[in-house]
């Protein structure tokens, strides 16, 4: 009886605090109320496990970071923007970032819950990249972060599959079957729910602004996604499934960037 008292009390607070916005508003203006019942810590220890298995097997493969030259350059311009990341929420200045590289073809790169950066070669060795498209992309993926756009997607998809008992069940560590098979799905939701389309969009802006306050030409986001539509023949890459550089897209790119190029130049200034 105490654990079913104790998780529902679980599921009224969850349902009082799971619309909130997770980042402060500033120049790109974003601040949506986003629906978070699932905890952020047992978000984040999901993702630290993926991203460690991750690592194990690109290890094995000999595909983490075996180009030295990459692995710097790409970990040069993520600490550049990791530094700028408390002007949307200071406690993401104290994650335990991590950034490596991949061995991989696919023009594609992501940043898991709580830092967890991983860019694939084919950024560099097929796209040819740019430093400041880079920091576009980069920042981009750490912009899904500082949103929690994972832990959105998470939250959905568990009430959606197990109902509100279970992810109580979840949080107050009660042993029940639903939770813990929701708990093992948790790194594999990561990877296959894709973003929605407004969660992209906070990716852009967001991104742009955060590239910009590190010093990365904002024009270079419009190059990056007209490259990247460029080389995927048609069909939008990995990277773009959910989100196609479309006009749209980049025509609202372009209307953000005079907002930021003030920072832009004020960070070059810095230097």
């Amino acid at each position: 009886m105490k654990k079913l008292c104790l998780a529902m009390f679980t599921v009224a607070a969850l349902q009082l605090s799971g619309c909130a916005t997770t980042t402060k508003d500033s120049v790109s203006g974003v601040h949506r109320s986003q629906f978070m019942l699932l905890p952020s810590g047992s978000v984040d220890k999901m993702s630290a496990q993926a991203y460690s298995q991750t690592l194990k097997e690109a290890e094995t493969k000999k595909t983490l970071n075996a180009d030295k030259a990459q692995l710097e350059r790409v970990r040069g311009i993520s600490n550049r923007l990791i530094a700028q990341v408390g002007v949307f929420r200071p406690d993401a200045t104290k994650w335990n970032w991590e950034v490596n590289v991949e061995k991989n073809d696919q023009l594609n790169a992501y940043c898991m819950p709580g830092g967890k950066i991983m860019v694939y070669s084919g950024m560099m060795d097929k796209l040819h990249a740019t430093d400041d498209e880079l920091g576009a992309v980069i920042g981009h993926e750490i912009a899904h972060a500082l949103r929690e756009h994972g832990r959105e997607r998470m939250s959905q998809a568990y009430v959606q599959q197990f109902g509100l008992q279970a992810l109580a069940s979840l949080v107050t560590g009660s042993a029940g079957g639903a939770a813990v098979q929701a708990a093992g799905m948790g790194s594999q939701l990561f990877f296959a729910l894709p973003n929605g389309r407004e969660q992209e969009r906070e990716a852009d802006k967001m991104g742009l602004e955060l590239a910009a306050r590190a010093g990365y030409n904002p024009d270079a986001a419009v190059t990056l996604w007209q490259k990247m539509t460029a080389n995927s023949k048609g069909a939008p890459p990995e990277f773009l499934s959910t989100h196609p550089a479309s006009e749209n897209r980049i025509a609202d790119l372009k209307a953000l960037t005079p907002k930021v190029r003030p920072l832009y130049e004020a960070a070059k200034k810095a230097k």
